[in-house]
């Protein structure tokens, strides 16, 4: 049973003047909607936005677009800000740590030298007038 079957045993089963008025009815209704909607009327009935009312949505919607593009490009420089100052003072701690480093290791470096030319002298493999010049040497870096 298809739909046309079941519209043509409701009208049957009607009296004829409900009929008719429901026919008239849905006339009214199918020339007041084509009039004001057109051919789209078919296609999408009642339910449609005027197009003023859309571009108006559209409008906002580009203000609300713009608005959370400035509020994230703001919040993004603070955020890089932010990092940047950050990194700059990590940096800085850095490189401090390093001259600690550097000075340490060379003094380590100057005494276990001096060590060294102390033990060379003492094996006899240089001499004292030697050992003098290479502490001079290491007093110098």
């Amino acid at each position: 049973m298809t739909g046309w079957d079941v519209l043509s045993n409701l009208i049957n089963g009607l009296p004829s003047i409900v009929a008719t008025l429901m026919l008239v009815a849905t006339g009214v209704v199918f020339i007041v909607g084509f009039s004001h909607h057109g051919y789209n009327f078919l296609k999408y009935g009642f339910k449609q936005t005027e197009i003023s009312d859309l571009g108006a949505k559209i409008d906002g919607l580009h203000t609300e677009i713009d608005g959370l593009r400035t509020e994230f490009k703001t919040d993004l420089d603070t955020k890089i800000d932010q990092l940047r100052t950050e990194f700059k003072a990590e940096m800085g701690g850095f490189k401090t740590e390093l001259e600690t480093i550097k000075v340490n290791h060379f003094g380590h470096l100057k005494n276990f030298l001096t060590e060294l030319t102390s033990i060379l002298v003492d094996k006899g493999v240089i001499n004292n007038e030697n050992k003098a010049r290479l502490d001079n040497q290491l007093r110098g870096m």
